[in-house]
C-alpha cells in the first residue's frame, strides 16, 4: 500500500507595503510540491500555480468591503531535452494563443526554480486611490496549484486525491496610518 505524502505549507509574515504609488506585497512561502506534482514535472507536464491577493476594507456594521484585487498566475514547466526549467509569470490566465504579457526566467536547476516561485517581491496590489488612508484593510493572500490548468487525464485522476493538493494563505490587518 502507498504511503499517502502530507504537504506542509504555509506563508511567511506578508510585508505590506503603503507607497504613494499603490500597496505593495511581498512575503515567503515554505512548501515542497507533492511527489505526484514534482514527478508530472519531470515528465514535462507544465504546472500552473495561481496567487491571488485581495484588499478588504473593515466595516463595523458588515463584513469588509473588496476594495482592490489582484491574481498573478505562474506556469512552471521542465524541457527533458535541454533539462532545464521554465517559469513564465503572467497577470492574466496562459492560453495557447501565446498572446499576452509575461515575464519568463530560465533555470538550471529545480530547487533554484521553486525558489523563485516562493518569492513574492513588491507585488502592487492595489493602487493608490482604493486604500483610504484614515481606514483599516486586510489582505487576504492565496497561492494553489490550478487543477484546471492540468492535462484531463490528470485532471481525472487528481479529484479527490489529496496528493495533488497544494494550497496556502494567510490574512493580515493593513492599519489606518496615523494622523499627521
Amino acid at each position: 500500500m502507498a504511503q499517502q505524502q502530507t504537504t506542509t505549507a504555509e506563508v511567511g509574515e506578508l510585508q505590506l507595503e503603503r507607497t504613494e504609488d499603490g500597496l505593495y506585497l511581498g512575503t515567503t512561502l515554505q512548501f515542497d510540491l507533492p511527489d505526484l506534482v514534482e514527478d508530472a514535472l519531470y515528465k514535462g507536464i507544465p504546472m500552473v500555480f495561481v496567487a491571488d491577493a485581495q484588499v478588504l476594507r473593515d466595516r463595523w456594521y458588515w463584513s469588509g468591503r473588496l476594495v482592490a484585487e489582484a491574481t498573478r498566475y505562474l506556469r512552471l514547466s521542465y524541457q527533458p531535452l535541454t533539462r532545464r526549467w521554465r517559469l513564465s509569470i503572467s497577470a492574466v490566465p496562459f492560453s495557447n494563443s501565446g498572446l499576452g504579457v509575461m515575464l519568463v526566467q530560465k533555470f538550471d536547476d529545480y530547487a533554484d526554480a521553486l525558489s523563485a516561485i516562493q518569492r513574492f517581491a513588491r507585488w502592487k496590489i492595489a493602487e493608490p486611490d482604493a486604500i483610504k488612508a484614515d481606514a483599516v484593510h486586510t489582505v487576504d493572500f492565496r497561492f494553489r496549484l490550478d487543477m484546471s490548468q492540468l492535462p484531463r487525464p490528470l485532471q481525472i485522476g487528481a479529484v479527490g486525491s489529496a496528493s495533488w493538493n497544494l494550497l496556502v494563505s494567510r490574512s493580515q490587518r493593513l492599519p489606518a496610518e496615523p494622523a499627521k
